[in-house]
């Protein structure tokens, strides 16, 4: 009961208190101060060390966020949520101007009121590299047709979600949710229903992607930031086969009991052969370019250029290969497999400008988060289990890459440690530190598994959502979306997990 009572205490302080600036203390004799840097000033897909002698330190200090600055965060969210629901008309015309006009009020207050051009930067490093991965994979999968020429049954949907899922791993759950949206709808396409859309974004979307770090971009993070690359699957793979199976039992009575509630009846029975076919099966090798480009990270590499800033080196060069990928792999597409999927643009235009919106306005949010967790009194509070709770009850709501980013860095801080250490980070993952192991378990789970807790969680969970909705299925609204499938169904499941996994520990 202590252990639940610290996690809900924990929670509720992220949530509360206001922004404390608080100072760690350098050795005397020290003349190198090593700095951690907050996971909102982190790239999703960059490693940023840096270490700052004393000297420079008061350079390099920017303004903080109010707390009040929170708020276009908040109004952004609920517009999301509710503008869909009773004024669909007026946001769909104008989410993007909603969006950009936020994102600018919080980004002009930072560089104007607070003199803070750090944050703003980082931030939009972040959006681009996130826009970059996610819209290559979408246009390069969108050339591949996959059809499955087989009748629609509980156990052939069930198999191809866990087929998706061990895909995810491979070229991560954006590429394997694009590759196989389209086919896991048409496979339904008689009676297909928003439940079958909700547990492709569970299994596929989110959950699949936990074994490696190409499976999802918090994990990723992790092994640029020194995460051994194969730690991921020793310590994961129990949970993932965990949560995985009961979302896979759920789904298959769910889909035996309700499957052919609204099926089209047909003047003649459809013959199938149960053959797969494919076609455009060369853009499997635009997703190859993507997923190797990925690796190229100038503070991995030292070869690779980088834009520098202020100690910082930022990607630019698998920007420009992603940003390629994605217009030469629509240029010379297969038109048949282009026209077969009925590709269009509108659900990765959708997800850019929601997005810039979502990246603009939440970095108040990361922040106070992330600089209370690493002062004394959020560092009192850290366990395995408020990590878990903490990390994922945040990756829900706030995209889970620097969220995962936030609470490493601050379990890292609880024991001396840095974020901005490769050999530590190491260290901490090879439990080298007190339970260190576990508490990098925690927070790599819940940042995962939570994603998928709502729309805006993980990156391919908005474009799940709108390629079904552009397929005519009536998907439910975000706070629907919550009610009716994350907390009765996916929250059990995630409690499982932590009772199994963290609870007793």
């Amino acid at each position: 009961m202590k252990k639940i009572i610290a996690s809900c205490a924990f929670i509720l302080a992220l949530a509360l208190t206001t922004y404390t600036s608080t100072t760690i203390a350098q050795p005397e004799n020290s003349s190198i101060s090593t700095q951690t840097i907050s996971s909102s000033e982190v790239a999703p897909t960059s490693i940023s060390t840096m270490e700052i002698p004393v000297h420079d330190v008061h350079e390099t200090v920017h303004g903080h966020a109010p707390v009040w600055l929170v708020l276009p965060f908040v109004v952004l969210l609920l517009m999301i949520a509710t503008g869909p629901l009773f004024y669909e008309h007026f946001w769909h015309h104008n989410y993007p101007k909603i969006a950009v006009l936020l994102a600018s009020l919080v980004v002009l207050y930072y560089v104007f009121a607070l003199h803070n051009v750090h944050q703003p930067v980082h931030a939009l490093a972040e959006y681009i590299q996130f826009i970059a991965l996610l819209a290559s994979l979408y246009i390069a999968s969108g050339g591949i047709l996959i059809h499955v020429d087989k009748k629609s049954t509980p156990l052939a949907n069930v198999s191809l979600l866990l087929i998706g899922a061990l895909i995810s791993n491979l070229i991560g759950t954006t590429g394997a949710s694009m590759l196989l949206i389209r086919p896991f709808i048409r496979l339904n396409k008689n009676h297909i229903q928003p439940y079958h859309i909700i547990f492709f974004i569970f299994m596929i979307s989110n959950v699949g992607g936990s074994l490696t770090p190409i499976g999802d971009p918090p994990l990723f993070l992790g092994f640029l930031k020194g995460v051994p690359f194969f730690w991921t699957f020793e310590n994961n793979w129990p949970a993932w086969v965990l949560a995985l199976g009961m979302l896979a039992v759920i789904f298959y009575f769910l889909d035996k009991k309700f499957g052919r509630i609204g099926e089209v009846d047909l003047l003649e029975p459809e013959s199938y052969t149960n053959k797969f076919s494919m076609i455009g099966a060369k853009n499997f090798l635009w997703l190859a370019v993507v997923i190797g480009s990925v690796f190229l990270d100038p503070n991995v590499l030292e070869w690779v250029p980088a834009i520098h800033y202020e100690g910082q080196k930022f990607s630019f060069l698998r920007e420009i290969i992603m940003l390629s990928v994605a217009y030469l792999s629509f240029r010379f597409a297969n038109k048949a497999a282009i026209n077969g999927n009925e590709f269009n643009f509108e659900p990765i235009r959708e997800v850019a400008f929601i997005f810039i919106g979502i990246f603009g306005t939440m970095m108040p949010a990361l922040e106070l988060v992330g600089e209370f967790a690493k002062s004394p009194e959020g560092a009192a509070l850290i366990t395995h289990n408020s990590l878990y709770w903490g990390t994922g009850a945040l990756s829900g709501v706030l995209d889970n890459a620097p969220t995962y980013l936030n609470f490493l860095a601050a379990a890292m801080a609880s024991q001396g440690a840095s974020i901005s250490n490769v050999a530590q980070v190491r260290d901490f993952a090879l439990n080298v530190y007190v339970e260190s192991s576990f508490e990098l378990m925690a927070i790599s789970i819940a940042s995962v598994f939570f994603g998928a807790m709502t729309y805006i969680g993980n990156g391919p969970n908005f474009m799940v959502k709108s390629i079904a909705e552009q397929s005519g299925i009536k998907m439910p609204s975000f706070f629907g979306y919550i009610i009716r499938f994350s907390l009765p169904i996916l929250l059990p499941i995630l409690f499982i997990v932590w009772l199994v996994f963290f609870a007793f520990v």
